[in-house]
């Protein structure tokens, strides 16, 4: 089985002591709105000393949260991801039990030494100034109130903790393969959301966050030799006394705070017209070819900006960081950590697509957990198009590996659907192809159904209501149906929620006669290229009755197909020599060979 799995193709793919201290733009805090729409809302105050020689710190946080539900919380849940790196998680029984584990991980946690694990202790909590009770369960610190929290309340919880940093084995962690001294992830106690569907204290097993919106100011104190970027606005200079220095960071409505921190970091800036500052924090002891890889980067980091706020929505913060860091490539707020040692293509692909995780999720800040594919599948969709942009030779189908991807995982027998939880995948390899391969395809095969113009306007218009939410799959879908006055839920339906799959074909051709057939159980409208025996073509669009209308189109629109039909008949003008199902290949027909017929 492991074998075979392998036969299909999957698609896998702050902030600096000299930044300019500025307030963002467009990034109010949202309570409760005019549609009855609410989300939670925490401030997080943090005191943070470092002991960059033994890899460990203190830690002191004061969390403001203010209920805006309708319901009384009985209990809150803190994310302690750090306690993943240790012997015995269920990280680390996860990939030594998984069929493909990934590379990155192995069984590498099960060897840490006590030293080398990592860990978030809490040592004291407070609601109100009061003692309260709790429990650590693996990666999720489980507390009971003193007191419920009511709707619209606000509550302070003050906590003291201890942590270490891990060996780097996955994202977070310290003296990377690089040599970056500190890769700061995940790294500190993070407040579970808690929304409509209830809390989401998920374990940190494999992959995918989920945060509260909110407003951070964090006090880091570090060794002064130290060059230190992330998320936030640097207020003021550092405050140095002996061997350490107090970095005091401010970074409004965010769900998340990274930093990374190495003495040997080069900082480049690149101030873009009318914002934002662009960061490059990169180690000076890389080979001189990737260096100038890292140099090249910048102006094309600024088109990449460029081109995802004209495309999507306008980036609403005064800056951004590519920090040389990590395992790979990862999206945080403001910011991304990417390993260095790369091509120049490598390193600009993943800077693309790792930026534009800003805007999907990070602004548009979907469950990864349960919506991976609205997560991974958003961003490689759009990146891939970045990519080409930028590119001098231009594809006329960027996104055919991504189709390619999703069609073999389709006919491998292991495809689960898109409501799987992220962790919840029977193979790693399976998760890629659907959360980045098919969660592309669904994004572009939506410009397949409702028109390239309208999915243009969809997307602008899904960032305009949902940026600074946590959107959820039906938002996307119903965000298309505003703008296009179409029924679409039943697109959603069985291309997300099931392993239905898209097969038509070329049943029979007989003079002027063409019969289709519809195989799989997925419904779609058709586009049709019918050549006549005369050499002339002519295009054809089908309706799918079900979406009550069509698509833009300067084809000849005939009659609509109701999806109960198994096959569908009509008369073209003249006679024919050879038909195609969808020429431009945007539509993800499991089985391609039949959909073109020609006559002998």
């Amino acid at each position: 089985m492991k074998k075979a799995i392998l036969n299909f193709t999957v698609f896998v793919l702050m902030f600096s002591c000299g930044a300019t201290e500025k307030p963002t733009q467009n990034t109010k805090p949202i309570t409760i709105s005019n549609d009855g729409y609410w989300q939670q809302h925490v401030d997080y105050d943090m005191e943070i000393d470092m002991d960059v020689n033994t890899y460990q710190y203190a830690g002191k946080q004061k969390l403001v949260y203010t209920n805006n539900s309708p319901d009384v919380l009985n209990r809150v849940y803190y994310h302690l991801y750090f306690n993943a790196f240790q012997p015995g998680s269920e990280m680390d029984v996860r990939s030594r039990t998984i069929a493909d584990p990934s590379p990155k991980i192995g069984d590498r946690i099960s060897k840490l030494q006590p030293n080398e694990i990592g860990y978030i202790k809490v040592n004291s909590l407070k609601q109100n100034g009061k003692t309260i009770s709790y429990e650590t369960v693996g990666t999720v610190l489980e507390v009971k109130l003193d007191q419920p929290i009511q709707p619209g309340e606000k509550v302070t919880f003050d906590m003291d903790f201890d942590a270490q940093v891990p060996v780097q084995i996955r994202r977070s962690g310290r003296n990377n393969k690089e040599g970056v001294a500190l890769s700061m992830t995940q790294w500190y106690p993070k407040l579970a959301e808690y929304d409509d569907e209830g809390w989401h204290a998920d374990p940190y097993i494999a992959r995918e966050f989920h945060g509260v919106w909110g407003d951070f100011d964090v006090k880091l104190t570090i060794d002064k030799n130290y060059v230190v970027g992330g998320t936030g606005y640097v207020k003021g200079d550092p405050k140095v006394s002996g061997n350490k220095k107090t970095l005091h960071f401010e970074a409004p409505n965010v769900h998340d705070f990274t930093w990374a921190a190495d003495p040997d970091f080069i900082h480049d800036t690149l101030e873009m017209p009318n914002g934002p500052t662009l960061h490059f924090y990169y180690k000076k002891d890389l080979e001189p070819k990737y260096i100038e890889n890292w140099k090249n980067l910048q102006p094309d980091t600024a088109k990449l900006m460029t081109y995802f706020s004209e495309n999507i929505g306008q980036y609403p913060y005064d800056q951004y960081s590519v920090i040389q860091g990590g395992d790979g490539g990862m999206e945080y707020a403001m910011c991304t950590l990417i390993t260095g040692q790369r091509s120049y293509g490598s390193l600009l692909g993943v800077t693309a697509h790792e930026m534009a995780h800003t805007w999907f999720q990070f602004l548009l800040a979907t469950n990864e957990a349960k919506h991976e594919w609205m997560d991974e599948g958003f961003t490689s969709y759009i990146s891939t198009l970045a990519e080409n942009e930028l590119s001098a030779t231009k594809s006329d189908n960027p996104l055919n590996r991504s189709y390619r991807s999703y069609i073999a995982l389709a006919n491998s027998g292991y495809e689960q659907p898109l409501t799987t939880h992220a962790d919840r995948y029977t193979y790693n390899q399976v998760y890629s192809a659907a959360a980045y391969s098919k969660g592309a395809v669904f994004i572009a095969q939506l410009g397949y159904i409702i028109g390239e113009e309208n999915l243009k306007k969809t997307i602008k218009k899904y960032f305009e209501d949902f940026s600074f939410k946590h959107p959820k799959p039906m938002d996307v879908v119903r965000t298309a149906e505003k703008v296009t006055d179409l029924e679409l839920d039943w697109y959603l339906m069985d291309f997300a929620q099931t392993t239905n799959n898209i097969d038509y074909g070329v049943k029979a051709v007989e003079d002027k006669s063409i019969t289709l057939e519809r195989i799989g159980l997925m419904p779609m409208p058709i586009d049709l290229s019918v050549t006549y025996t005369d050499g002339t073509t002519e295009l054809f669009y089908i309706p799918l009755q079900m979406m009550r209308g069509e698509k833009p189109t300067s084809a000849t629109i005939i009659d609509d197909w109701a999806w109960a039909m198994p096959t569908y008949t009509f008369e073209a003008k003249k006679a024919v020599k050879s038909v195609e199902i969808d020429p431009s290949q945007m539509m993800a027909d499991v089985k391609r060979e039949n959909n073109v017929f020609a006559i002998e």
